[in-house]
């Protein structure tokens, strides 16, 4: 009998129909059941005359299928037996206790991602070297595309298309004169009915790679930097689209879904076309993953019941992640700082912040209950930027991932919140459901301020107490407590008290 792993897939390829245009005209579905869960899928054709199907168990023991569908005359039916998952993998990831995050097996899931739009799309050498920055950082969330991306810095053409076709010559783009071409599809010849397996499958090997790493693939479905015409297709084309890679990638457990980056200024779309678009993921996903939409100049309602967690890129010059607050009390969600701009050099704004400064949105946004994103854009002589092409990372912030991820992995529970106590710090301690828990851990985030000690009195309780250096990455032992008692500190930006109660 066939094995899988559980959280593995368990793939079936059958030659079909190959007579008219099989991606439009041919149908493959898939019933799996368990003894705990009977899901059906839908599959996909993957040119040759082969249609996959793709299954994810959720569940150890044995299970039996049918495999149907206008792509063949016969069914199919059959059984394999599901082995406990392999070491290190917990499964796929969903909203718990409100704010946070969990795997499928209850290990909590602390979200600290990075983004770069199109680096599945360049060639293998760099896409090698991004793995080994991915590997050395210590993100275990990353945002790009499944489109190519046309913008500054980001004028080569992609390793490979969506749909069969050509592409519009892109000899005359300059840095200078490339937004004039935005949205401009004049000399593309795409067939929207007809998909291109290759880049498909390209991008899934990428995904199944990141999931043996424990690294999330936070997919961008739409966005609206484009000259080749996929950010305007008929919603025809559009939602065929979706349902592609639904079938496509939905079985692997390390996938989000978001439905855009920068929806808000994509062409010809009305918010209700996202809700649809939002709630036919919601329908047709069999794995329910997390689901979100990103933003440029206005939020998306993130009330709507399809979205799992806020998406949010900073809308104020200044203020980013400490608008974690109202976002958490307004959506009553997780919320994840996909942008709170990026280190870097470049002569834009939301691309020229110090690590220093990364790092402090980092632990702000953390301490606040959210779970920030990191970004980095500086130039180099090959125009090769980690924000939208990978490669090797030049700044200062990612080096502290790890360490954040540490702290964070040693907070009783799932998750921190924000609780009202000094004026002059963020005070994070444990939450249970929107409450904050009375473990008796607490942590005081000083962010740029400096002070050189601070007064405690905790009464009655005897408390362990540490300082953490987040810049430097240190935790320094400070003895247990009783009472009123001083911390001295060094007088330096980007400290924290940690208190646990003995």
């Amino acid at each position: 009998m066939e094995e899988v792993k559980r959280y593995g897939i368990f793939e079936k390829t059958f030659k079909g129909e190959t007579k008219g245009n099989p991606y439009t005209d041919y149908e493959i579905f898939g019933e799996f059941k368990g003894e705990h869960e009977t899901k059906k899928v839908r599959g996909f054709y993957d040119g040759d005359g082969n249609y996959v199907i793709r299954f994810m168990p959720s569940f150890e023991g044995r299970y039996t299928y049918r495999i149907w569908g206008s792509f063949s005359s016969k069914a199919t039916e059959g059984s394999f037996m599901v082995q406990a998952a392999a070491a290190g993998d917990h499964g796929p990831i969903k909203v718990k206790d409100k704010f946070h995050f969990a795997y499928d097996d209850g290990t909590p899931y602390y979200c600290v991602g990075t983004t770069c739009y199109v680096w599945e799309l360049r060639d293998d050498a760099l896409i090698e070297e991004t793995f080994k920055s991915l590997e050395e950082s210590g993100f275990n969330k990353i945002r790009f595309c499944i489109f190519p991306k046309h913008y500054v810095y980001n004028l080569t053409e992609p390793r490979s298309y969506p749909f069969e076709g050509t592409p519009v010559d892109n000899s005359l783009i300059t840095p200078e004169n490339f937004m004039e071409y935005d949205y401009k599809t004049t000399g593309n010849n795409w067939d929207f009915t007809r998909l291109n397996p290759e880049h498909f499958r390209h991008i899934e090997k990428i995904i199944g790679r990141l999931r043996k790493m424990g690294i999330v693939a936070d997919l961008i479905v739409f966005h609206p930097y484009d000259r080749w015409g996929f950010s305007n297709m008929e919603r025809e084309a559009e939602t065929r689209y979706l349902d592609y890679i639904i079938s496509r990638f939905s079985a692997y457990s390390n996938v989000w879904w978001s439905m855009a980056n920068e929806f808000d200024i994509l062409p010809n779309r009305e918010d209700s076309v996202w809700s649809y678009y939002g709630r036919f993921f919601m329908e047709n996903d069999p794995y329910d993953h997390p689901r979100s939409i990103h933003n440029c100049l206005r939020l998306f309602d993130h009330s709507e019941d399809w979205v799992t967690h806020v998406s949010y890129q900073r809308e104020d010059l200044y203020k980013t992640a400490e608008e974690t607050d109202a976002l958490r009390e307004k959506y009553e969600k997780p919320v994840v700082l996909d942008e709170i701009a990026y280190e870097g050099n470049i002569q834009c704004g939301w691309g020229n912040i110090s690590g220093e400064e990364m790092v402090r949105r980092f632990w702000e946004g953390a301490m606040r209950g959210g779970y920030p994103g990191h970004g980095e854009t500086f130039l180099s002589d090959d125009n090769i930027l980690w924000w939208s092409h990978g490669g090797k990372l030049k700044g200062e912030s990612w080096k502290r991932v790890k360490f954040l991820l540490r702290v964070l992995s040693e907070t009783p529970g799932l998750g921190l919140k924000r609780v009202k106590a000094e004026w002059d710090c963020v005070t994070a301690v444990p939450e249970n459901d929107g409450v904050a828990a009375d473990t008796g851990y607490r942590i005081d985030y000083y962010s740029f301020m400096r002070p050189s000690f601070r007064d405690f009195d905790v009464k009655d309780e005897k408390v362990k107490v540490e300082v953490i250096d987040t810049w430097n990455m240190t935790i320094k032992d400070m003895g247990e407590h009783i009472g009123k008692f001083r911390i001295d500190l060094p007088g330096r930006e980007y400290m924290a008290i940690r208190f646990r109660k003995i």
